[in-house]
């Protein structure tokens, strides 16, 4: 949710998930304005789209925001070329004068990792006929059927 109020969308690169954990990892910009929303109601969902299979999967998140010593050893993984997407000045989501009026340093102290646990799966299976469950960390991941 944006400070507004407003509901907020954001396409990101999934970088880890852990099954046995029930955790996905996303990397980020700690001055990025998702950190802020974050900060404030610490909740995602994430899309995923299979079109091999036609399912489409969406996950409810319980995110924390690491940094720091945290994440040095995550920072020492990430290649060269995307580092510089951690520290941009002026900072992500600044109004600026012209298209290429940035920097793109690379800090390892604007680099953020989003730890998210999934508290629920939605699967929609859009095969012919459809067919949806939601399955919940809070029971046990027994599933439910719903309408699709």
């Amino acid at each position: 949710v944006s400070p507004t109020g407003a509901p907020e969308a954001r396409t990101v690169a999934l970088r880890q998930a852990h099954r046995a954990e029930g955790l996905v990892e996303v990397h980020t910009d700690i001055f990025s304005h998702k950190i802020a929303s974050l900060r404030k109601t610490p909740l995602a969902q994430l899309h995923v789209w299979d079109p091999s299979v036609t399912l489409q999967i969406r996950l409810s998140l319980k995110m924390r925001i690491l940094t720091g010593d945290a994440v040095a050893a995550r920072w020492r993984d990430v290649p060269a070329a995307s580092r510089t997407s951690y520290g941009t000045t002026p900072t992500p989501g600044t109004p600026i004068d012209s298209a290429y009026t940035y920097e793109k340093p690379s800090d390892p102290a604007a680099f953020a990792v989003l730890e998210g646990t999934i508290t629920e799966l939605d699967l929609v299976d859009l095969n012919t006929p459809h067919r949806r469950a939601l399955y919940g960390r809070a029971d046990n991941w027994a599933g439910q059927w719903l309408s699709p």
